[in-house]
């Protein structure tokens, strides 16, 4: 299997994971406290969000990997 293929491939699938989740989330622990050896932690719930036009933007880029892969092959 051609690289270009492999990558358009990945990239379309990337920009449709994009526009169905639309964000993500992560756990973060946080030093809130630190007094000598003591340390009060806790962890935070982050929310990224996913742009609209970079799903579309990797589906574009992945399509004109797939055909640019083909006219050279």
């Amino acid at each position: 299997m051609k690289a270009s293929l492999i990558i358009g491939v990945l990239l379309i699938v990337l920009g449709v994971a994009a526009l169905g989740y639309k964000s993500f989330s992560y756990t973060s622990e946080e030093t809130l406290l630190k007094v000598g050896p003591v340390e009060a932690t806790a962890d935070t719930r982050k929310t990224v969000g996913i742009p609209t036009w970079a799903g579309i933007a990797a589906i574009a880029v992945g399509l004109v990997v797939i055909v640019a892969g083909r006219r050279r092959g």
